[in-house]
């Protein structure tokens, strides 16, 4: 049976007034990578904002993605100029086959 305009209209207002989902698709880590892609001198508390997660979970994602070389990082003045390794490939088996680089096109 087909849903009459009404009951979609309802289903709508009903949805728009509960929270935002608790999850998203991608990692902490793939959206410090996001905001580095675009901004590359990004300071630890600009990352904390954009990301949404503490200054402290920043520091810890950043030298688990320089330690296993998805980052590196060249200091700059005061700042650090963080460069992607475009060529990792990503680590889970159902993704290996991609990289870095090919799901920043996607989303850059």
């Amino acid at each position: 049976m087909k849903p009459n305009s009404a009951d979609n209209q309802t289903y709508r207002s009903s949805t728009s007034d509960s929270k935002p989902p608790q999850w998203t698709f991608l990692t902490n880590h793939f959206h410090v990578i996001v905001s580095l892609s675009r901004t590359p001198y990004s300071r630890i508390r600009d990352l904390s904002d954009e990301v949404g997660i503490t200054q402290r979970a920043v520091q810890r994602i950043l030298a688990e993605l320089v330690e296993d070389k998805v980052l590196k990082v060249r200091k700059d003045g005061r700042r650090n100029h963080y460069t992607i390794n475009r060529r990792k490939r990503l680590r889970h088996p159902l993704e290996n086959k991609h990289t870095i680089g090919d799901l920043l096109d996607i989303l850059t």
